[in-house]
């Protein structure tokens, strides 16, 4: 039996976790397959309970998954904790280092009917189709030394031959089922580590020679994702580089609520891309799609349920067609539902589809 970690976490994170795992047991059902599913406790949560965002206890039950579902961490809360105690950095990276976490994919994708919420024109995002594939385990996030004092802070960024080769040729291999075309994107015009990273990945690419490689500085790179997102189609780049313009690209979406993501490593971590949300946590009013979609994604990658993933985005793309909103989704000939009721509306037009 496959053994699933689930990770609430804090804020909307068992809200939405909640609808995620009913879907889950639509698909038990239908395939006739039984996940065994444990619960852990991490981030701000775990901190309250037990003094650390990362317990034992979590760790090892991480260890022995084949899989982990996260939902969110982190909150104001807990923002004046030093940065070991912290849900972001003693918890959520420390999970990635754990799991030994190398690679963050983030796919966008337009649904047709959620064109008018998006903040650019219908003409500029109709042929949008990328995914962002993030360095996740070295970079900056990781690099040695760092320091805090009075006086002065310090993050290193370095990147070595080993982790950029890895990186680059997953990117490269993912482009060969796509449009065939990777924009890696660095800061090579000043940082050492940047130029460092452009020059492996050229040296990658020759191994790839149906691929059509592309470099951009990453300042050129924020700005063409807003004028033409059209462009890309899988976008290389490091660990900091790539958290920021993969949020960026979500807004392409029109709402963080909707883009799932998967972090690929020796045990596979599946959550969503938007964060906690504090603000609306505990209202039944934050949208799950996101989760559910996760949830998705590691049928896919981790399970090799590649029909049954397929069929949880075509329920979700259904009823998103169908007018059903969260409110984070919605305008005013919208069909507007809770959270659990989303995940209600979702489970039933799955059971249809299948």
């Amino acid at each position: 039996m496959k053994k699933i970690v689930i990770l609430e976490g804090d804020g909307i994170g068992p809200e939405i976790m909640r609808e995620a795992l009913k879907v889950l047991e639509v698909v038990e059902s239908k395939a006739n397959i039984k996940f065994e599913k444990t619960f852990g406790h991490i981030g701000g949560e775990a901190y309250d309970k037990f003094g650390t965002p990362f317990p034992e206890e979590t760790k090892r039950k991480c260890l022995e998954a084949d899989a982990v579902l996260l939902g969110s961490v982190g909150g104001p809360k807990w923002d004046s904790l030093p940065p070991e105690l912290k849900p972001e950095t003693g918890g959520l990276l420390a999970l990635r280092k754990l799991l030994n976490l190398y690679a963050n994919l983030r796919p966008i994708r337009i649904y047709d009917s959620l064109k008018s919420i998006s903040p650019l024109k219908e003409t500029k995002i109709s042929n949008v189709d990328l995914i962002t594939v993030r360095e996740l385990s070295y970079g900056i996030y990781y690099g040695e030394p760092k320091f805090i004092d009075n006086e002065k802070g310090l993050d290193t960024m370095i990147y070595d031959r080993k982790t950029v080769e890895k990186i680059a040729k997953l990117a490269f291999e993912i482009a060969s089922k796509r449009r065939k075309i990777v924009t890696s994107v660095d800061k090579a015009n000043v940082l050492r580590s940047s130029m460092f990273w452009r020059k492996v990945v050229k040296e990658i690419s020759r191994d790839y020679p149906n691929i059509s490689l592309n470099h951009m500085y990453v300042d050129n790179a924020a700005m063409q994702l807003i004028l033409n997102p059209s462009q890309f189609d899988v976008i290389l780049t490091s660990n900091m580089f790539g958290d920021i313009l993969s949020d960026e690209s979500a807004a392409l979406v029109g709402s963080l609520g909707m883009l799932p993501s998967a972090s690929l490593g020796d045990i596979n971590l599946y959550e969503p891309a938007g964060g906690s949300a504090p603000d609306i946590a505990g209202k039944n009013i934050a949208n799950p799609i996101a989760q559910i979609l996760s949830c998705a994604m590691m049928l896919e990658f981790s399970f090799g349920m590649i029909d049954e993933a397929r069929k949880i985005e075509k329920a979700v793309e259904l009823v998103i067609e169908e007018g059903y909103r969260t409110r984070d989704l919605a305008d005013h000939s919208s069909k507007i539902l809770t959270t659990s009721q989303m995940g209600d509306v979702i489970c039933k037009k799955l059971e249809e589809v299948w």
